[in-house]
């Protein structure tokens, strides 16, 4: 069994992942911020650290960002967050962490994460992205999860729907490709699953509330998305 440190200041989230692991045998070690998670990595050495993006004093990618720089980062990192962007995923997988895990975490997910990753070899850090394989034009089921774990996305879908013509400025800036690529994205989730924020939730990873903000952001209309699914 291994030593896994849980960096979150959200006490529930710590005990939550605290009693799970404790349950499967792990020692747990518990941090609420980075300066806790630094004095715990200092004297323990743990075998597997669970490193929250969003913290008040330090956020998590620049934590793992120092201890990549300072020789720290030898042990699997997994990230997690509720409102990660892609980028920030291939940030954090550009310079080392092992996988990412979206709130709110399953306790399915939470082990395979952490069996995957105390199974993985230390993760090397390198100054180059791990390449985020885009196909223009076609469908693609990219979440953050798999832009963590290096940005494969699976193999093209090959009924297209209602996006087959869709295709990205790749020539502009990057924020507005990326949300023209997001929406794209969700407008094709929408009509395939017949307007269904369930399925087009639990297709996507992403929570309910969450799933309804961004498509807000997005001004992805829902209407429209129903219509085309008929």
């Amino acid at each position: 069994m291994a030593t896994i440190l849980v960096v979150d200041d959200e006490l529930g989230i710590r005990d939550l992942l605290s009693e799970i692991l404790n349950d499967e045998g792990h020692t747990v070690e518990l941090a609420e911020n980075a300066a806790q998670a630094r004095a715990v990595r200092a004297q323990l050495r743990p075998d597997l650290v669970l490193l929250d993006i969003w913290m008040p004093d330090t956020d998590g990618v620049t934590l793992l960002k120092e201890w990549a720089s300072t020789g720290l980062l030898s042990m699997p990192v997994i990230m997690m967050s509720g409102h990660a962007t892609i980028d920030t995923a291939v940030e954090a997988t550009r310079i080392g962490a092992t996988a990412f895990l979206e709130k709110p975490i399953t306790m399915a997910k939470l082990l395979k994460a952490v069996d995957q990753g105390l199974n993985k070899t230390p993760p090397k850090t390198s100054s180059v992205a791990a390449p985020l394989r885009l196909s223009t034009g076609m469908a693609m089921d990219l979440t953050v999860e798999a832009a963590m774990t290096g940005g494969i996305a699976p193999e093209p879908v090959t009924d297209m729907g209602p996006q087959s013509s869709q295709s990205f400025n790749l020539e502009g800036p990057l924020r507005e490709t990326r949300d023209e690529f997001e929406k794209a994205y969700f407008e094709y989730h929408l009509a395939k699953e017949a307007g269904s924020m369930t399925r087009v939730a639990e297709k996507t990873g992403l929570e309910r509330t969450h799933l309804y903000r961004k498509l807000k952001q997005l001004g992805v209309d829902l209407a429209r998305s129903k219509r085309n699914a008929l």
